[in-house]
């Protein structure tokens, strides 16, 4: 008769692994120079070809944005596949019931929120309209640079959203709990804004908020579609179509815009995320968001908090 005993996995084991995987804090450590490595390994060969063949600046944006995106899929599902043993697509990306419905209302919230700051700016004479981009640019020009500038915020959103409300917020959690990753992820993506130009510390407090907000979408629905299209209709009304500053940097506009509010309410040139008006909206966007989950439910969807 034998008898068998376990044995325990040795100190330094336990330092680095549990259940077969590297501990949360180790694979976020990797995450971070991967995502450096895939970029790179991608952007640069692309603008290599663009110096070589001296592609207009708009081709060389639209590659290097697109090199980024790339980069950014490829260090996620090697750190997924490898280091988390898990799918790419079980951080939030499966397709089941309702998912268009969370990313049409994140859009549809983010364009609200920039509506409401847009009017209310022009209303109290803060932001003047100077013009429109199909007068100065033509109707041709303007539908490509349309085109171009959502496909950069297409890119945006996916990045940052598979970054950190994807892998860094939910790796979080798995070592910590949800509120702890939340917060976490949320102050990592404030100080990932700070060298933004025209950055402040009343911007990086306020894209603070703006991870929560953003992270109230996957909190809520454990899926990354909603806080995918909030990204990025927020992004694309604010910088495309009402023709605000999106966190420092200036873009294609539809509306042209001349803002001449008091900067600590309207954000000054770093945009709203950096203004009074841009916190109210997000708060009242969270409400929002809350409202629409109590109201909302479908089959194989978890209830809200």
């Amino acid at each position: 008769m034998t008898v068998e005993t376990k044995t325990r996995p040795g100190g330094l084991q336990r330092i680095f692994m549990r259940g077969g995987r590297l501990r949360s804090g180790w694979r976020l450590a990797v995450y971070g120079p991967l995502l450096i490595i895939c970029v790179t390994a991608l952007g640069l060969p692309l603008l290599l070809v663009s110096a070589i063949f001296g592609l207009p600046s708009w081709a060389v944006q639209l590659l290097a944005i697109t090199a980024y995106l790339g980069g950014v899929l490829l260090a996620t599902w090697l750190a997924r596949r490898f280091l988390d043993k898990r799918s790419l697509l079980d951080l939030g990306l499966r397709r089941s019931d309702g998912w268009w419905a969370e990313m049409l209302f994140g859009v549809a919230l983010g364009g609200l929120l920039m509506l409401g700051i847009f009017a209310l700016e022009t209303g109290l004479g803060w932001a003047q309209v100077t013009g429109l981009a199909w007068q100065q640019e033509g109707l041709l020009n303007t539908a490509m640079m349309t085109v171009l500038a959502a496909w950069l915020f297409v890119v945006v959103a996916v990045n940052e959203e598979l970054m950190t409300r994807g892998y860094l917020l939910q790796t979080l959690a798995e070592g910590l709990n949800l509120r702890w990753a939340v917060l976490i992820s949320s102050l990592i993506f404030g100080l990932l804004h700070l060298g933004n130009p025209n950055a402040s510390w009343l911007s990086t407090f306020n894209i603070v908020v703006a991870g929560v907000f953003l992270a109230l979408g996957y909190v809520v629905t454990r899926r990354l579609w909603l806080p995918l299209g909030l990204h990025f209709g927020w992004n694309f009304f604010q910088g495309t179509v009402f023709g605000f500053p999106v966190s420092g940097t200036h873009s294609f506009t539809l509306v042209r815009l001349n803002d001449t509010g008091p900067s600590l309410v309207t954000g000054g040139a770093f945009g709203p995320e950096a203004g009074l008006t841009g916190l109210v909206a997000m708060l009242l966007g969270m409400l929002l968001i809350l409202a629409w989950a109590r109201w909302t439910t479908w089959p194989g969807r978890s209830n809200p908090p």
